[in-house]
């Protein structure tokens, strides 16, 4: 008799051979990921059916997780390598942390790096930590609460910096925490049109921007984000 677990496995690899076929996931590192992590983990229990639909669900706090086409895009973006330290700006089920924890910190690493993500939701935090530790990655991954948008709470530069919710400007907060030589990768842009941002930091003082294309996101509430974020204090 076939588990939830078997079919669940299954709907899995057929999702990231279609995502290969389409050109999303290019890498060995990111197909392994994607086939690793399991996104059932990381979305309520009455849209576990649909978590290996190529959409975007619904999770807390009018949030989403992503559709796992965007999450393998930028995690390809990215360019992860196994030691690097990652600040994610929007924890949000943790997925997209999970993910990124499996490329820089896979089980058995001798030099493992790590994946630190902030979320200015106090529920989704929660909800986040419960998600990582079922799935096994609450090791790899430290999550807190604030605003990524302004406050940074940590006194160490980043390899890379991934931002899961549409700025309307790249934060010079978190373009000062990017390590000469690191990569961003953010979307920018308002309410309906927004673009997805590569920003490669190539001196302290200068960096460059490539447009990866068109994309939507919930927008990055926050002091250096909307405004919107007043209206949920």
């Amino acid at each position: 008799m076939t588990g939830f677990k078997e079919i669940y496995e299954e709907e899995r690899k057929r999702l990231v051979m279609r995502l290969i076929e389409e050109g999303y996931v290019r890498s060995q590192k990111v197909a392994r990921a994607m086939l690793k992590v399991p996104r059932e983990c990381f979305v309520p229990t009455k849209y576990a059916r649909y978590a290996y639909e190529d959409s975007p669900l619904p999770t807390l706090c009018g949030q989403t997780i992503s559709a796992p086409h965007m999450c393998a895009l930028m995690c390809e973006e990215l360019d992860l390598k196994k030691g690097e330290i990652v600040l994610e700006i929007g924890t949000g089920s943790g997925y997209h942390a999970a993910l990124c924890a499996e490329i820089v910190a896979p089980q058995g690493s001798k030099n493992p790096g790590h994946v630190y993500t902030l979320e200015i939701f106090w529920q989704l935090v929660c909800f986040a930590r419960r998600n990582l530790e079922r799935a096994g990655y609450l090791d790899r991954v430290s999550v807190f609460n604030a605003d990524g948008s302004f406050t940074l709470p940590f006194r160490i530069n980043f390899d890379k910096i991934l931002v899961t919710a549409s700025a309307p400007r790249i934060p010079e907060t978190l373009i000062k925490r990017l390590k000469v030589g690191g990569r961003m990768v953010i979307p920018i842009g308002g309410t309906f049109i927004q673009e997805l941002i590569v920003v490669d930091k190539v001196a302290e003082d200068k960096y460059i921007t490539k447009s990866r294309g068109g994309c939507v996101f919930v927008k990055l509430l926050g002091k250096h984000g909307f405004k919107d974020w007043y209206n949920f204090i």
